[in-house]
């Protein structure tokens, strides 16, 4: 698969968006790859982007460890190569382990989850793969997650969506011609194993 878009780099921005790019490189492990290789052609909805971004990846009321859980549940979902290994290593740094990483990109349910992981698993992957949350579950993820995190979480998970879309669409490979991170798996399939 070749990368639908060519690399924009700083010195071709116009002026009124090297602000953004500036905002963008004091935080992108990418540089001005990945998802803002594509955002930075809209420069008024990477700017409104950028800044959502901002605040789910580093203000939310979200424990980081589980943010990027979250993420790493959407990039699964979505066979999203980019978002999977840009979060990875993130994802390490937090405190997520191994175990429950590897069983995640092999599109198992992780068996050695925490407990507040398996909150976070179970709330993103009937969020995502069914549209909607039972009762039971968005009562358990509200008291032990509180209102504010729940929404977060929720918004995190439809962003998160967008995102893969993007990378998907704009077919971003991995840096350096690195392998993918994921087997890519047909919707129905991950699903199937998801759900369990």
């Amino acid at each position: 698969m070749n990368e639908r878009l060519t690399q924009i780099s700083y010195s071709e921005l116009p002026d009124s968006v090297r602000p953004l790019a500036d905002d963008i490189l004091k935080v992108s492990s990418a540089a001005l790859g990945g998802p803002y290789n594509a955002l930075l052609r809209s420069p008024d909805m990477a700017r409104r982007c950028f800044d959502f971004l901002d605040y789910l990846r580093f203000r939310t009321s979200v424990n980081k460890r589980l943010n990027e859980f979250a993420i790493l549940i959407q990039a699964r979902i979505s066979n999203a190569q980019y978002e999977w290994w840009a979060h990875e290593t993130i994802a390490r740094k937090a405190g997520l382990s191994d175990a429950v990483m590897k069983d995640l990109q092999l599109c198992k349910r992780p068996t050695s989850m925490q407990e507040d992981e398996r909150l976070v698993y179970d709330y993103c992957v009937q969020l995502s793969l069914n549209h909607r949350v039972p009762d039971a579950l968005w009562q358990e993820a509200v008291d032990k997650m509180g209102e504010q995190a729940v929404v977060d979480l929720t918004v995190l998970s439809g962003t998160y969506v967008m995102v893969s879309m993007l990378l998907n669409a704009t077919q971003v490979g991995i840096p350096g011609g690195g392998a993918w991170p994921l087997e890519v798996l047909d919707p129905i399939e991950i699903r199937q194993r998801l759900l369990g």
